[in-house]
């Protein structure tokens, strides 16, 4: 995988994740994300610059993440997240350097939605997943209708997902949990 030209030029990287309704998975992806890389603390503070999530459909639009995601982020201390739920734009392909699907189904509904409009477009479109620090692809299972520990789980997917695409795209950097 190539790294996208503003990691390799000096601008700061940005991320966009993407689920269906932008209140579970892609909220919690960008929690944890942003807790990893916006602490001025952070080895990536300087280096990511816009994180955001979405949902490809408009369900939610303005809603904020559902309780049980916000209960899980402050379970791991991540207190000051905040996000009204959108949906997915044109212009997030140009604005963005990687786009994040949480299963195979968002990732099937963001090239679709590439594929419409040709332009010049930099987001490298992957499924979160590809970053499992496994042999295969993980996906984030919606918790929405699973309950249980799925949030749990979505949110020990998301830590580690985040941490092992921070470690491909900025090599050279050192991070405190390698």
């Amino acid at each position: 995988m190539s790294n996208p030209a503003s990691a390799t030029n000096g601008a700061k990287v940005s991320v966009l994740f993407v689920c269906l309704g932008n209140i579970c998975r892609s909220t919690m992806a960008e929690g944890v994300f942003r807790s990893i890389v916006k602490d001025p603390s952070s080895p990536y503070y300087d280096l990511i610059g816009t994180v955001d999530s979405c949902g490809t459909g408009g369900y939610h639009i303005g809603d904020d993440p559902d309780d049980r995601t916000m209960s899980t982020l402050r379970s791991h201390g991540v207190t000051n997240y905040k996000h009204a739920a959108r949906k997915l734009r044109d212009s997030d392909f140009k604005e963005f350097d990687y786009i994040f699907a949480m299963d195979n189904s968002n990732h099937s509904d963001l090239q679709r939605w590439r594929g419409r409009k040709k332009g010049e477009e930099k987001a490298q479109v992957m499924l979160f997943g590809e970053f499992s620090g496994t042999d295969r692809k993980e996906t984030v299972q919606d918790p929405y209708y699973i309950g249980g520990n799925s949030f749990e789980k979505a949110y020990e997917q998301c830590k580690r997902f985040s941490e092992n695409f921070l470690a491909a795209t900025f090599p050279d950097v050192p991070s405190a949990s390698r």
